[in-house]
């Protein structure tokens, strides 16, 4: 059977869901990501049609690929990566994981914001150019994002410790976290394993902070619903069309504190856009490129 395939990449898995041309859904899963780098895209196309292959069931054919790809942050990128795919007998349309966000939603523009393991948002302009902002990493940036939410937690955690102030509580959650006994022992386990893996998971004891009343934990979920609003208004400068923000990531999902706190600051500033927390997973807007994909072939 011919089938229409989406892959969305992430940071820590691979979502793959393939429906048939009516729609029947006939796989959906997840593995992990482990290994995924954008470039080379020769390589990286290689990777994903070895991951994708073996979960599709027996007999299946790839009538057309949607992809949106962590580390695809250009339209010349992507273009190559779609290339490197059709190479390889695979008929694809490869965006930035961002950009599955608005399709994945139903909609037909708008700008996607993802606020999870990384943070990007993504839009396009009324002639069809892509627009990004952020997405440079959580070294650099990526506010919003779990390790960033955390990178910035512990400086503030730190910072108050080096004054004398007394623990508000966002200090007592991370050191629970980290199993850490005191301040030096906090800034040793995470500069000991400076990665996205030691930092993000740590995320949730700064929400739990905000929520018991730590006003040092409140202002770092404040300042990333505020960079992440930011990156909206950076794209609406440069043309970004649509009246719906879709927000999607294990952030701003998981956590309704970062969602209200991203609402109201859309709000103030852009009283024009509605902020929308998708619903469905955005693997759903890789299968729509995949299905406008093979639409355009004339063979729907």
């Amino acid at each position: 059977m011919k089938v229409l395939v989406g892959a969305d990449i992430g940071g820590t898995k691979l979502a793959v869901r393939a429906t048939a041309p009516d729609g029947t859904v006939r796989v959906d899963v997840e593995v992990p990501s482990a290994g995924w780098e954008a470039s080379p895209v020769q390589q990286a196309a290689r990777w994903l049609l070895d991951r994708v292959a073996p979960v599709l069931p027996e007999g299946d054919e790839i009538a057309a690929l949607g992809v949106g790809a962590q580390g695809c942050d250009t339209q010349e990128h992507c273009a190559h990566l779609s290339a490197a795919l059709g190479a390889l007998g695979v008929p694809a349309t490869v965006v930035n994981d961002g950009s599955l966000l608005v399709p994945a939603a139903g909609l037909a523009d708008g700008i996607g914001v993802v606020a999870g393991t990384g943070s990007i948002a993504v839009g396009t302009s009324a002639d069809g150019t892509v627009l990004f902002a952020g997405g440079w990493g959580w070294v650099l940036g990526d506010e919003g994002s779990a390790p960033a939410i955390v990178r910035e937690a512990a400086k503030a955690a730190l910072s108050a410790h080096d004054m004398g102030s007394p623990d508000d509580g966002l200090l007592s959650e991370l050191l629970a976290h980290y199993g850490a006994a005191d301040a030096p022992a906090l800034a040793r386990a995470v500069n000991d394993s400076p990665t996205p893996e030691t930092w993000g998971p740590a995320a949730p004891a700064v929400f739990r902070a905000a929520a018991a009343g730590s006003a040092s934990a409140l202002a770092v979920v404040d300042d990333a619903a505020t960079h992440l609003t930011a990156l909206v208004s950076r794209l609406r400068a440069r043309g970004a069309v649509g009246e719906t923000v879709v927000a999607a990531g294990s952030v701003v999902l998981g956590q309704p504190l970062l969602a209200d706190r991203l609402r109201d600051r859309l709000g103030a500033i852009h009283p024009d856009l509605t902020l929308r927390l998708l619903d469905v997973p955005p693997v759903a807007g890789a299968v729509a490129l995949a299905r406008a994909r093979y639409e355009a072939a004339g063979v729907a």
